[in-house]
């Protein structure tokens, strides 16, 4: 297959699109409460709308019969409210383009460290050397965040990094338990919507009644079906075209092209520390997930 055929051409510009998805959905979770929406509103709408295709999708093609009861539960958690929400709740103390660096970009460093706890795994030097600049980087752009934004951002950082904890774990586990999209689907959408909704419904705080239409819907789109259902068709389609590698080495500019969105449309500003720091990250990035995958937010 020559570099130029139609198949690659359709693969490179799914990464891409993946790449500017991830990147506006920093933006958009990073506006969400200024619209009255609650943290607890927003994964509502990550696993209540996103149900509403998810759920014929799992009767048709029926992919908990895969899957044992421990293997739904634990997917299920890991995907779950507790990781969403430390994510959404993240954005509430820190800029967007933190969430590009402390979830997107340090997760071939918590993968490193999780696969030499648990498996005994030896990565490699080049492995480690990326993760050395990946860990220089976060640990400069979190000292600049709060040095030059808010002395809250270190907040924000931290729940990045549980959700980037959670999706690690994810990642280890679809791999070696060779996981199909639609147990993905059906775990981290579908089971917990019946777990979470009822319990949103009844018990938490919510701002959905109160919030402009115009912020709602876009919310309830972009939560709803944009990352999580058409980002997991679009990554699929660049895997199977161009590669894990190729693919990964393009969504390693999520962070940095989160933290020029950041810049452009929020009007978070960026010091010329912070972009030679997200410049060393991006570095690292390519270095490390040469042959990872990386999935959707």
């Amino acid at each position: 297959m020559t570099t130029g055929s139609p198949s690659q051409v359709t693969g490179y510009s799914a990464a891409w699109v993946i790449v500017f998805v991830w990147s506006f959905w920093l933006i958009v979770s990073r506006v969400a409460n200024q619209s009255g929406l609650t943290v607890y509103d927003l994964a509502a709408m990550r696993y209540g709308l996103a149900s509403l295709v998810a759920v014929p999708l799992c009767i048709y093609y029926k992919p908990w019969r895969g899957l044992s009861l421990v293997q739904m539960a634990v997917l299920s958690f890991i995907l779950g409210p507790v990781y969403i929400l430390s994510v959404f709740s993240g954005f509430v103390f820190a800029p967007a383009a933190h969430g590009g660096i402390f979830m997107n970009g340090i997760l071939p460093l918590v993968g490193i460290v999780l696969g030499v706890l648990l498996f005994r795994a030896k990565p490699s030097a080049r492995q480690l050397f990326g993760a050395a600049l990946i860990l220089v980087s976060a640990i400069v752009l979190a000292w600049d965040g709060v040095a030059t934004r808010s002395e809250t951002a270190w907040i924000g950082d931290l729940l990045f990094i549980v959700g980037a904890v959670f999706f690690s774990f994810y990642m280890i586990l679809s791999e070696r338990w060779q996981l199909g999209a639609m147990q993905i689907i059906f775990c981290g959408t579908v089971v917990n919507a019946v777990i979470y909704l009822p319990i949103w419904a009844l018990w938490l705080p919510s701002g959905l009644a109160e919030a402009p239409m115009g912020p709602l819907l876009l919310q309830a789109v972009y939560q709803g079906f944009v990352p999580n259902l058409i980002g997991l068709l679009f990554i699929a389609h660049a895997s199977r075209r161009i590669g894990n590698g190729n693919t990964s080495s393009i969504l390693a500019a999520v962070p940095g092209v989160g933290g020029i969105l950041g810049a452009v449309i929020l009007g978070e500003s960026l010091s010329w520390l912070s972009i030679a720091a997200l410049g060393l990250l991006t570095v690292g990035l390519l270095i490390s997930v040469r042959k990872r995958q990386m999935l959707p937010p």
